[in-house]
Formats: structure tokens, C-alpha cells, sequence
């Protein structure tokens, strides 16, 4: 066997400029759905040809999109027999929240406010992936979000880098588990450093222009987290970032990721971003663009066809790329496939991946994340949960109430819906003979045409049934509700409007919705409004006018029954929204943690056509229970700046149900040398409320909670001052504390 090191020095010195080139490079390996359309440029039948060809002359160290074992294997052979060195490639794939057993979307498991609930269901993403052969996700996205019209928010954490730390770091944690290489688990891929979230006007792909204090107040601690939980890869952004493309940053790649966080792992572009150096008008040609990469510290370029980093043999001749650096890439690439164990077993038990795949326990993980995940927004009169003894019938209105793809949410390519759990499915099983439960679809999907090429992979065309007549249709959901006991209306966006190249300019529900939802409203029965969503939504008549509504995200396979439990009481909904809701498209970006600005009594004011204040605070959400917070005590009230207090609160249940809060710490600092925001998260804990039960939650305040990235020294800071300290069930908590600290 040999160490890890001296195997890795031993290939290398046997390679070629070549073979270190293919070391390099990982393809996209397609095979397309019968009658997917492939995007511009990309041949359909030439494509995996043209892979395959690579791997049997070893020109190739990794590929993406395959998720059958056998082909994985056959894949495989070809690659070892191909390569002289008989080096293996690495399978990675989009493993994003979940494989065959998915999960709610990822700003949904943020929504849980519980980092064991994503750890746990990402280390049952991970099985599966391995046990079919994928060595290596790309996930998690760590990207913070900030403006709702980019689609790709739902793959995120949402808007606060606190919050967003602690969600990257228990994904990597389930990914990976406690080493590279632990059984079961898969390379963890954190993306896409950095800034991508922040987008122009939320247009995925434009250019980020970001303060130093955003990067590193903000945008970076997600990342940072990431790497200290022991992430064995990261993947560039695809964008300039304040006019340098991510996939040439030096200051990136080399000073903050490697010097200063000290990563080790290996680094992937996003697919052709080191060709875009060209289009970025960044590179020449793609020797150039192979050069200035590599250079910085990109290891494997993900490419379609055509890779840049095919002409790093020439680049190495011409001087343009450092043979230091090829060779270092090519280290880091091999040293995570002997982590992997990929040298000495490369290939896959296609039995034990049946068995793994067919696992009814991870469907239990997948229907608990889902419960923890969902957010009530509005309980008025206290309409849910509903008493399933006292009902006769429940009309399930809404398009999306019986869609099996659109459950699931984007982003995932190899779910089963046979085994797919509907709204309307799991209110049907959970009432049984008990009580009737009719549907009707209600007004049209939304049709859409498609750009990307993630078409291919899941994100159908939505259409109506043959011989659809929405008015008719329109009028039977309306007659059902009004002969129903309750309503339930599923509202949202259909999977294929969030995601990537998926931006939106309005945040309106689309299509015919919210004419459907005022009808139904319009007949007097009591009205529970589901929102299935990845991002927020325009609820403000919503809002207004009915009684319930509860955010369950596009909550998975088993989200129907998820779904069934919390209508019904059998679990108490406890998650927190993990952004600020905006009232409308037009005050985004809208976040908790702004800057007091000059006249912090006008911060409500700020446009004279509505309202400057959101529809729902950040780490908003209600419950079955009736939670109180009292007694908040600092201790000590004055500590030095290296000194940590103890902050202690109570938290009582006063009503008759039991039920989950996220208890929620938030810090202002008042004066030193930088205007602070007038509140930042700086903790948080769920805990479960018996009916009358009070418990006493405590935080930990010390000199990382309280310190901050200062633009004007260009360094971390903590100083003396004082701190305003709030603790509650959102970031509106009035309850507030102060502690002083002073001079060491």
C-alpha cells in the first residue's frame, strides 16, 4: 500500500504533460431521454462517444451525470484498461438533496433551523450516492441569497452567514462524515466561491460586485465554515467578481482559500468556466485561459467537450502555465481517489446498491426532515390543526396539490415517483375512511419554454390534462370548496421556475393562483393555504385574507405525508423562514440586518407608495404552542474584549399543545470604528415545549460572536464598546439585554 504520499509522488513521476492534463479533466457524460432536446452546440450521439474515446486512451479523470451502477462499472473497466497507470476516475454528480430518497430543497432543510436534521439526511444522500458508485457531490451551495428573484436561492441557506455557517458545516458533516474516505459517504463539494449569490438584479450568471466588508461579514464565513468541517473539494463561481472571473482569482483561490483557511482539498470549475475565462475577455485563447487557472489553483476543469485544460501541455512549453502548479493539482486530484480507496477498489456491488436504495429508512428521514422543515406563517383562530373528528369533508385545490415532480422540487434527476407521496396522497391516506377528501386541479399549469439545458434532467414542461377546460375547471374546485368542511389550497411555483437560469423578474404567484385562491376564499369555507415554494412569494392578499398558511417548500418524497401529519396535529410545525419575506418584488433586496443609516426612525418609511417593513421577519415562525420569553440575563454584564458571558432566558409554553421554537440570539453593536447592522444572528437553539412547560436556553457570547471584518484596517476587530443583546422567537424579539466591554 504504501502511504498516501509516496503513491501519489510515485504516479506523478511517471506522467507525461499529457496524462497530467487528463489528471485535469472531467467530462459531462450524457445520455439523454428519448426526445430531450440537447442545448446549442452539443450533439447528442457524438458526445458520449467522444468521452468514452477519451477514457480508453486515459484522457480523462472524472465524470458527471452517470447514476447506474452497471454503467458506472462499465465506465470504469474502460477508464482503468484505457489508463497505463490504471488510475480510476472519480463519478460525481448533483447530488443536491438527495439521490433516489429525496429531501426537502435545501433552504427548506435551512428552515429547520436544526443542523442534526441536515446532517442526517445528507448522510442518507450519501449513502446512496456511494453505494451506486458516485464518489463526490456538488453540494452543498453556500452561497448566501439575498434578492429572491435569483432562482438558485433554493439550493442555498438563505440570507444570513451565521445561519448559513452553521447549515454549510452540517452538510459537509453528512456528506463526507469525519474523514474523505468514510464509509458510505461522498466528497463534499461546497459552491460557488464566492459572491455568486449576489448577482445583478438577481440574474444568474451577471457580474457581483462586492465591499470587502460584504465578502468577509457576509459572503466568505459560509465557505469558511465549510473548510473547517473538512471539505474535501470547492467549486468556483461562474461570474467576475469586482471585475476578476472567479475561475482565474488568484486572491480567491491562492490567498484566502489556501493561505488563509488553509484548504487542502482539491478544486473544480463550475462546467466550462475555464473556457469563459475567453469569453469573459479575461484569456486570449484557451491556452491562456488552461494557464491563468491552474495557476491560481483550479485542479480539474469540468468541461462538455473541448476542454481548456487539453492545452496545458503547450501552455507548460510556452512557460505561460507553472509546472509547480500542474503537478500540485494533479496531487490534490490523486490524493482524494486514494482517500477514496478508488486505486485499490474502483468498482461498484451493483447488489448491495439495490439493497441500499430500497432502505424504508431513509424515506422516514426524508418525511421528518420534511416536518421540521415547513413554516406556519398564519394560524388565525387557530384553524390548524385540524380536528379530523369534528370534519366531514376536505376539498384539495391547487395544480401542484397531486404533481409528483413538482413535490420533489428542482435539482434532482434520479428520484422514483412511484414512490412519490402528493398532497393530495397523504391527506387521502391519513384520512382514511374517516373523512372525505375530493380535488380538483383548479386553473392551468404554466406552461414555459426552456433555456437551459437542465431541461434534460428533470425539470419537465408542465401540461394539463387532454380536453382541458380551465373555466369549467375553475368553477368545480370553487362548488367543491364551498361544500367542504375545509378548504386546502396548494399554491406555489412548479419546480421548473426556480433553479439555475432560472431568475425570475416578478415574485407574483404565477399563473391564474391567486384568482383561484380569492374564489375559493370567496365561498366562506375555512381556508388552509400550502405554499410550495423555493424562494418568497407575493402572499399580501394572502396575508390579509386567509386564516392559515403554511410554507411547505417543495418538501420531497415523502412530503405529502409530511404534510397530512402536520394538518392533523400529529407533529407541531417549528420551523423559522431562513430570509426576510419581502411584501413585494419591488423592496428587494430587503434583509434583517441592514445599517441604521441616519434616520433609523424612518427605516418603516422608506417608500412612499407602501410600506418599508417586510411581510414576514427573518427567523419568523409560528407554532401549535404558545411560546413565552422572560427573565433574559447577561452574566457578567461587563467582560473585557477576550472575555465570553453566558446569556440566559426563559422560554414557557403557555398554550395546550406541545410544540418546537428556535430560540434566536441576536447582537448589536452600538458604537466603535465602523457602523454596525442593527441586529446580526449570533445564535440559536430548537427546543421542544410541552403544554405549560418552561426551560431555561443559554448562549455562549464571546470574542467570535462579537467580532467583525473592519474595512478601514482590513482585519478582524473586536472592540470596546456596548452590546445591545436580543433574544426571541425572530429577529423582531423585543426582549433586550445589554453587555459593556472594555479594554483588555
Amino acid at each position: 500500500m504504501g502511504s498516501i504520499e509516496s503513491r501519489v509522488d510515485a504516479l506523478v513521476a511517471q506522467m507525461t504533460p499529457t496524462e497530467k492534463a487528463a489528471q485535469l479533466t472531467q467530462y459531462f457524460y450524457f445520455r439523454l431521454p428519448a426526445g430531450a432536446e440537447p442545448p446549442a452546440g452539443f450533439e447528442a450521439d457524438a458526445q458520449p462517444l467522444m468521452v468514452e474515446s477519451a477514457l480508453r486512451a486515459g484522457g480523462a479523470s472524472s465524470l458527471l451525470f452517470v447514476t447506474d451502477p452497471a454503467e458506472i462499472n462499465r465506465l470504469q473497466r474502460m477508464a482503468v484498461q484505457g489508463n497505463r497507470l490504471g488510475i480510476p476516475v472519480l463519478f460525481g454528480f448533483d447530488v443536491i438533496h438527495g439521490l433516489r430518497t429525496i429531501l426537502p430543497v435545501p433552504i427548506a432543510m435551512a428552515a429547520s433551523w436544526d443542523p442534526e436534521t441536515v446532517e442526517r439526511g445528507q448522510a442518507v444522500a450519501a449513502r446512496e450516492a456511494r453505494a451506486v458508485g458516485i464518489h463526490w457531490t456538488f453540494a452543498p451551495m453556500v452561497d448566501i441569497a439575498r434578492d429572491p428573484r435569483w432562482g438558485r436561492m433554493v439550493e442555498g441557506a438563505g440570507e444570513d452567514p451565521f445561519l448559513g455557517a452553521a447549515v454549510a458545516a452540517a452538510q459537509v458533516r453528512g456528506f463526507q462524515g469525519t474523514e474523505l474516505g468514510a464509509p458510505e459517504r461522498v466528497i463534499a463539494g461546497p459552491k460557488h466561491f464566492a459572491g455568486y449569490g449576489a448577482a445583478l438584479g438577481g440574474r444568474d450568471y451577471d457580474e457581483v460586485n462586492l465591499s470587502d466588508s460584504e465578502l468577509w461579514n457576509v459572503y466568505l464565513p459560509p465557505f469558511a465554515a465549510a473548510v473547517a468541517a473538512g471539505a474535501g473539494n470547492v467549486m468556483t463561481a461562474y461570474m467576475p467578481l469586482n471585475g476578476i472571473p472567479a475561475g482565474g482569482n488568484h486572491w480567491l483561490f491562492t490567498e484566502v482559500l489556501r493561505e488563509t483557511w488553509g484548504f487542502e482539498g482539491f478544486v473544480v470549475s463550475d462546467a466550462n468556466v475555464v473556457r469563459s475565462l475567453v469569453n469573459h475577455r479575461f484569456a486570449v485563447d484557451l491556452p491562456d485561459a488552461a494557464a491563468r487557472a491552474v495557476n491560481v489553483g483550479v485542479d480539474l476543469e469540468m468541461a462538455i467537450a473541448d476542454p481548456a485544460f487539453a492545452h496545458l501541455p503547450e501552455a507548460l512549453d510556452s512557460g505561460a502555465a507553472s509546472a509547480q502548479a500542474v503537478d500540485a493539482s494533479v496531487r490534490r486530484v490523486l490524493e482524494a481517489k486514494i482517500r477514496l480507496g478508488l486505486l485499490d477498489d474502483p468498482y461498484v456491488d451493483e447488489d448491495r446498491a439495490r439493497e441500499v436504495l430500497a432502505d424504508p429508512a431513509h424515506r422516514d428521514v426524508a418525511r421528518t426532515a420534511a416536518e421540521r422543515s415547513a413554516v406556519l406563517l398564519r394560524n388565525e383562530g387557530d384553524l390548524l390543526p385540524l380536528d379530523i373528528s369534528t370534519l366531514g369533508s376536505v376539498a384539495v385545490i391547487g395544480p401542484l396539490a397531486d404533481s409528483r415532480r413538482d413535490i420533489l422540487g428542482p435539482w434532482v434527476f434520479d428520484f422514483d415517483l412511484d414512490e412519490t407521496v402528493t398532497v393530495l396522497d397523504g391527506l387521502r391516506a391519513r384520512a382514511g375512511d374517516a373523512l372525505r377528501v375530493d380535488y380538483a386541479q383548479g386553473v392551468p399549469v404554466v406552461q414555459r419554454e426552456f433555456a437551459s439545458m437542465f431541461d434534460m434532467f428533470g425539470r419537465n414542461r408542465p401540461q394539463d390534462p387532454e380536453g382541458f377546460d380551465e373555466e369549467a375547471e375553475l368553477r368545480r374546485a370553487v362548488d367543491l370548496a364551498a361544500a367542504a368542511d375545509v378548504a386546502v389550497v396548494v399554491v406555489g411555483e412548479w419546480q421548473n421556475m426556480i433553479g439555475e437560469a432560472a431568475s425570475r423578474s416578478s415574485l407574483d404567484l404565477p399563473g391564474r393562483q391567486l384568482e383561484l385562491l380569492q374564489a375559493v376564499v370567496g365561498t366562506g369555507t375555512p381556508v388552509v393555504l400550502l405554499v410550495m415554494n423555493g424562494r418568497p412569494l407575493d402572499l399580501r392578499w394572502a396575508a390579509e385574507h386567509v386564516p392559515s398558511i403554511l410554507d411547505i417548500w417543495y418538501p420531497g418524497t415523502r412530503g405529502g405525508e409530511a404534510v397530512a401529519n402536520l394538518l392533523f396535529g400529529d407533529v407541531a410545525p417549528g420551523g423559522k423562514l431562513p430570509f426576510t419575506w419581502p411584501r413585494t418584488v419591488g423592496q428587494v433586496p430587503m434583509i434583517y440586518s441592514h445599517s441604521r443609516s441616519h434616520e433609523p426612525e424612518k427605516q418603516a418609511q422608506r417608500y412612499w407608495d407602501e410600506v418599508s417593513t417586510p411581510l414576514f421577519p427573518f427567523g419568523f415562525g409560528l407554532g401549535y404552542g404558545r411560546i413565552e420569553y422572560s427573565a433574559l440575563v447577561v452574566d457578567p454584564p461587563t467582560v473585557p474584549t477576550q472575555g465570553t458571558v453566558t446569556v440566559s432566558v426563559d422560554v414557557t409554553n403557555t398554550g395546550e399543545r406541545a410544540g418546537d421554537e428556535v430560540v434566536q440570539l441576536y447582537l448589536h453593536q452600538r458604537y466603535g470604528s465602523a457602523s454596525r447592522p442593527v441586529r446580526e444572528l449570533k445564535g440559536f437553539q430548537r427546543i421542544r415545549l410541552e403544554a405549560g412547560q418552561s426551560r431555561t436556553v443559554q448562549f455562549t457570547v464571546g470574542p467570535d460572536e462579537r467580532r467583525y471584518w473592519n474595512a478601514a484596517v482590513r482585519d478582524w476587530v473586536g472592540e470596546p464598546t456596548t452590546f445591545d443583546i436580543w433574544v426571541g422567537g425572530d429577529s423582531d424579539a423585543p426582549l433586550v439585554g445589554e453587555l459593556t466591554v472594555t479594554e483588555d
